[in-house]
């Protein structure tokens, strides 16, 4: 009986922080602490001057379009990226660093966003997967407990279903501590979009 009521624990441990978070949410689904925000606005990662027009073009551009994607890459360390930054607008003719790097910023923000979404979506998918999973094991919970209440179980048979039992519930609970990690992601992504930004600010901001 101990390791029946240890399965149970686990299995109401692990759903305690998908339902607190949910609490904390508008979107019922949501699984994380943080709250869920779709997508950004520029203005939320860019106090600089308005980006023309002409900013939306920047795929358009293979030089813009390139550092975009190395920034980008949260393999690459952020004073890397920063540095890679300064180092492009260095080499640029005075007349094309604002209007390049006014580039640089939408291409960031499109980007990162458009990342920061898709990232999102998974999350949303991955929860909804925990959720059929933690209702299963629920299920399979009870089915063992009313198994082993029967005077003529088959102490095998309840001792495998157990087994299985308690191996289901770990990899539920190493798939709520993943989710944990992944949820920090969106915030991970707007922070650095926020950081690459300030530094395109600062670098206009040197060039004057």
């Amino acid at each position: 009986m101990a390791r029946m009521r240890l399965v149970h624990t686990l299995v109401l441990v692990a759903m305690l922080v998908p339902m607190d978070a949910r609490a904390a949410n508008t979107d019922p689904d949501w699984p994380c602490m943080q709250r869920k925000v779709p997508q950004l606005s520029l203005g939320q990662i860019w106090n600089g001057p308005e980006l023309p027009r002409a900013a939306k073009d920047w795929s358009k551009d293979s030089g813009v379009s390139a550092l975009v994607e190395a920034v980008a890459a949260r393999r690459t360390p952020i004073a890397e990226a920063q540095k890679e930054i300064k180092d492009y607008a260095a080499s640029l003719p005075a007349e094309q660093v604002a209007p390049k790097m006014a580039m640089l910023v939408q291409g960031m923000f499109d980007h990162m966003d458009a990342e920061r979404s898709h990232v999102i979506s998974g999350i949303s998918r991955y929860a909804h997967k925990q959720l059929e999973m933690a209702a299963e094991l629920r299920k399979e919970a009870s089915d063992v407990d009313a198994l082993r209440a029967k005077a003529d179980a088959d102490p095998d048979e309840v001792e495998r279903r157990t087994d299985q039992l308690n191996f289901e519930t770990r990899i539920f609970n190493e798939r709520v501590q993943s989710l944990t990690y992944v949820c920090d992601v969106p915030t991970i992504i707007e922070q650095r979009l926020y950081q690459l930004s300030r530094t395109v600010s600062e670098t206009l901001g040197q060039k004057k």
